[in-house]
């Protein structure tokens, strides 16, 4: 969508049978393909992929997807500018793939390393979310650009207010493990008249087990709700953020990562946060007095973290306002964008 305000011709290609659209600028056109299951999405899908792309004749091809990355080669030989965007670094997250055997991992893991250094060294550009990936890819390639996922500022959310008297937590998004929401329900179960405001898809063992929880008695669970209304209803309704994200793959455990939306979400929404102690993390919380930095496995860290934000609405509320304005004056998509329109204007 920035693109096309700045004034590219952009095209999104997808994998689906809807009816191609204009929205917000931007021409969305279907391969007339809906794969079913993961061989149908990276196998039997690159043809529809392929002689889509070839038909739209851009001047510049985003690739968004590992899978992409063979479509990559059949566009240089048609020189064509190529940009791939890596929001995974997936040399990483293939220790965490469960559908790969475990046994072969890294035999994968170092096939995939080797296949993505060949591609990349022959692409114009590439856009990445890690400090890591960053670091490797200027190995391969002069334009790399890390630009991350932060919110776009609007007026109609910094007019929101928070009440820093409620006496609720908030979480919104993915409801897994690596998440620690079994962690959160037995630090509030230690607090009293503390509730757990939480949007999201449950799904699997994992969810089953958090609502046989006696803690799950305090979560005031809204199910798969809008972002408008995760708003009005979740964020709203709370006085402070959880990210309590896992040290995973992602992470380079306990080195964190800045690609995360939920950090910069709640400080956007005047939330303070309780968060994971990942040096990345720690760096902006102690920075910016925006939040408590804890481990994310340790209950009575969490319930002492909750407890004072709770103890201390004043506090909790200065916090929140350090965030925000953080956010405005720094962690925006604006301070973003810029650095994606030099790298399209280099290649055009």
């Amino acid at each position: 969508k920035s693109l096309a305000k700045r004034g590219y011709d952009v095209t999104l290609l997808v994998n689906d049978s809807l009816e191609d659209e204009i929205i917000d600028g931007v021409q969305i056109v279907s391969t007339c393909f809906t794969p079913t299951n993961r061989f149908e999405r990276m196998i039997l899908s690159r043809k529809y992929i392929r002689k889509k792309a070839i038909e739209i004749n851009a001047d510049i091809y985003h690739l968004h997807d590992p899978d992409l990355l063979a479509l990559a080669l059949h566009l240089k030989k048609n020189k064509k500018n190529v940009v791939f965007d890596s929001h995974e670094d997936y040399v990483l997250v293939i220790n965490e793939k469960t559908w790969i055997p475990k046994i072969i991992r890294p035999l994968v893991k170092y096939l995939y390393k080797v296949y993505e250094k060949h591609i990349i060294k022959k692409i114009d550009g590439a856009v990445v979310c890690y400090h890591w990936t960053e670091e490797r890819y200027r190995g391969y390639l002069d334009k790399v650009r890390m630009i991350l996922n932060f919110p776009v500022v609007k007026d109609e959310i910094l007019l929101r207010e928070t009440d820093h008297t409620k006496r609720a937590v908030s979480f919104a998004g993915g409801i897994s493990p690596q998440w620690c929401h079994k962690e959160i329900l037995q630090a509030i179960g230690k607090l009293d008249n503390v509730r757990y405001e939480l949007a999201g898809k449950i799904k699997g063992k994992y969810g089953e087990d958090l609502q046989l929880m006696e803690e799950w008695k305090k979560v005031n669970y809204h199910g798969v709700i809008s972002y408008e209304e995760v708003l009005d209803k979740v964020y709203s309704n709370s006085s402070i953020g959880m990210a309590l994200l896992d040290y995973i793959s992602q992470c380079k455990g306990g080195v964190g990562n800045l690609s995360n939306t939920k950090f910069f979400e709640y400080m956007y929404m005047g939330l303070p946060l309780v968060c994971t102690d990942f040096v990345l993390w720690e760096e902006i919380i102690t920075e910016e007095k925006c939040g408590i930095c804890v481990n994310p496995h340790d209950i009575e860290e969490i319930s002492k973290a909750i407890h004072y934000l709770l103890s201390n609405p004043q506090n909790a509320e200065k916090m929140g306002e350090n965030g925000r304005k953080a956010v405005i004056s720094k962690y925006n998509w604006q301070s973003q964008e810029i650095k994606l329109f030099e790298l399209y204007d280099e290649l055009v």
